[in-house]
């Protein structure tokens, strides 16, 4: 076992500001790792960030960083459209990653830093992990049991709505409460697919396996947003339904939309399995709960906290703290690094549904139905 892990966070914007620094320094993980810099190209982000959370160092160079000897990891907390080039960055330079969803935009780029990470002897772990949550796990072992008889269908997906201008990072004055969503909107790496479904789509096929073919319908239905009084000019598809064919006969029905979510079908990140004998919704089947106390920590501390508190590393502080999820997935690449054990947040799962997303953009291109061609080894039960 190594000693800490010095963590370098790029990217001080939303999901750093809420939930990466406030978890990584908690005094309770500092025996294990340690947030030693701050990476961002906002002029005083960084800077700010550092003072705020007691980090020693803050760059606006993202070079700079890599060059600096102070890092043996990073976590990209960045637009998600420069993540394949930080992230191929930093495997060049023998760091170990973490991406907050998603590693890459393209097959093609998923491949890249896969490969690259193996030739370099360096670790990735992409979120979403939601194969790591115990109630996903469960679930995969009732599918493969038989408990719903036959599988017939399943549905996930989510909305933009205005989730992420009303975010309270984005309502102040200073340059940590001012933080501008405009990319989410714009290319590469904007729209829901990659944000938002990503999540649905890794527990699907986390449960179900790997899909087989996709085809889709795409467009941009909201071309224009506002924000804070401003037009925000919309480039990247937010508006895609996507049918996924899971062989045998199966069949997933996935979104990624700008408004709207079906109604049963609970929070977006969680899908809804349809079999002969019964179904799986959120952490139930047919009604009752999978697990007893994830369900007991649901109802005492909301759906977000309550789901969360179930994770491995989210004890103590750390039920409290906004995107414990991320967290939590950090903290399997510090494990992994600390005592040679691989995580089930998977590189190869990740780049997966990086396929289905990108082929499915294809699809509504070509109207074509694409085959998959990428596969992962699903969790063993």
């Amino acid at each position: 076992m190594s000693d800490e892990v010095r963590i370098g966070v790029v990217g001080a914007g939303s999901i750093s500001l809420r939930g990466i620094l406030p978890h990584l320094t908690q005094g309770d993980v500092q025996d294990r790792v340690r947030v030693v810099a701050i990476c961002d190209p906002k002029p005083g982000r960084a800077d700010r960030a550092a003072r705020k959370f007691d980090v020693p160092d803050a760059f606006e160079d993202y070079d700079d960083l890599l060059d600096s000897g102070e890092v043996d990891a990073v976590t990209i907390a960045s637009p998600i459209g420069v993540h394949f080039v930080q992230g191929r960055k930093a495997i060049e330079h023998g760091l170990h990653v973490h991406f907050n969803k998603t590693m890459a935009t393209t097959l093609e780029e998923a491949n890249e830093l896969i490969d690259l990470a193996e030739e370099e002897g360096v670790k990735l772990v992409p979120s979403p992990g939601e194969m790591i949550h115990p109630v996903n796990q469960e679930i995969r072992a009732l599918v493969e049991e038989g408990a719903l008889g036959k599988i017939t269908w399943a549905v996930t997906g989510a909305a933009f709505g205005r989730y992420h201008e009303e975010e309270s990072v984005r309502q102040g004055d200073d340059v940590l409460t001012n933080i501008n969503p405009a990319w989410y909107f714009r290319r590469p790496g904007g729209g829901p697919l990659y944000d938002m479904t990503v999540y649905g789509l890794h527990t699907l096929t986390g449960i179900l396996g790997p899909a087989m073919r996709v085809k889709a319908f795409s467009g941009l239905r909201i071309p224009k947003r506002e924000f804070r009084g401003e037009t925000v000019s919309c480039e990247m598809d937010d508006n895609t339904l996507i049918l996924l064919d899971f062989s045998d006969q199966i069949f997933a029905f996935v979104y990624g939309v700008p408004a709207g979510s079906l109604p049963n079908q609970g929070h977006s990140r969680h899908p809804m399995i349809f079999g002969t004998e019964g179904v799986v919704k959120r952490d139930t089947l047919n009604g009752e709960p999978v697990d007893r106390e994830v369900r007991e920590l649901i109802e005492d501390r909301g759906w977000m906290k309550g789901w969360s508190a179930a994770l491995p590393h989210v004890n103590g502080p750390h039920r409290s703290i906004e995107e414990a999820h991320v967290y939590e997935d950090i903290m399997q690449l510090v494990d992994w690094i600390r005592e040679g054990n691989p995580t089930l947040a998977s590189a190869e799962h990740a780049r997966h549904v990086i396929e289905i997303i990108y082929k499915a953009y294809r699809s509504a291109q070509t109207g074509e139905t694409e085959k998959l061609d990428t596969d992962f080894e699903p969790l063993k039960v």
